[in-house]
């Protein structure tokens, strides 16, 4: 449970407005004290003696039990951006090891070191982060997400459809994708508050693959999926429980689409 406070500890957003401008009254010269403008707006006089010889409210105080400066927690966030940008958005155990590079980098003795669940608190506490689950994202994939590259492409495309008179029925659009077996991917990780549902972490593309080929027609008929295993041998025994009768099975050395798979 949080902890209690007593009415005098809090101070409301009407409170802290009337402190304001008692404050403000007391610098234009509207009172001839302090304790006239505290009287006048009915506010601690004590509180307002504070405020005027510069100490900040208690709300906008950091908290002593920080054990990062805020110029080092904002690096820290700064970071975060900095990797989660380049496909590589950082677990929280990761921010905890940095957290404590930073602490030892003072040099203090003993060492400080930040505890097993700082890391959770410290993006609880920063608005501009959220934890995700992240999935696998080939790294040659990224690598063409290029929009400049993309708008020549499509402006290709459109060229030639125009000169060439192709209807929407003669268009298909054929893509791979593919999973690895047996490898769980997903993990939390640390990225901007503003993405929603899953990051993508780039991996290299060197695993084992199960290969599915998809094929849409632009006028909206797709052909059912080719599902292709590594193997020499495709035996129909394996695929008869629970699989739609249209669906076509391949196999290949490597678990890959060739131009002969493609073709079929």
């Amino acid at each position: 449970m949080p902890p209690k406070r007593t009415s005098s500890d809090r101070i409301s957003p009407e409170q802290e407005g009337k402190i304001l401008l008692a404050l403000q009254g007391f610098e234009k010269g509207q009172f001839r004290s302090l304790y006239a403008a505290a009287e006048t707006f009915g506010v601690s006089y004590t509180t307002l003696r504070n405020r005027a010889r510069g100490r900040t409210s208690r709300v906008d105080t950091r908290a002593n039990s920080h054990k990062l400066t805020q110029l080092e927690e904002d690096s820290l966030v700064e970071w975060i951006f900095s990797i989660d940008s380049r496909g590589a958005a950082p677990r929280p155990a990761t921010i905890r090891e940095i957290a404590n590079i930073l602490l030892a980098a003072r040099g203090s003795n003993p060492p400080l070191t930040v505890g097993v669940n700082w890391a959770l608190s410290f993006i609880k506490r920063r608005d501009e982060l959220r934890t995700r689950f992240s999935r696998r994202y080939n790294y040659q994939r990224a690598l063409n997400e290029d929009p400049k590259s993309l708008r020549e492409w499509f402006t290709t495309v459109r060229r030639v459809i125009d000169e060439n008179g192709i209807q929407l029925e003669d268009i298909y659009n054929f893509d791979e994708t593919g999973f690895a077996m047996g490898l769980i991917s997903a993990q939390k990780v640390v990225t901007r508050a503003e993405y929603y549902g899953q990051r993508s972490i780039l991996q290299p593309g060197n695993r084992e693959w199960v290969t599915a080929i998809e094929a849409i027609c632009a006028d909206g008929y797709s052909l059912p999926p080719c599902i292709i295993f590594k193997g020499q041998v495709y035996i129909a025994g394996w695929f008869e429980l629970n699989l739609p009768g249209d669906w076509r099975i391949e196999v290949s050395n490597n678990g890959w689409t060739t131009d002969e798979i493609g073709l079929r």
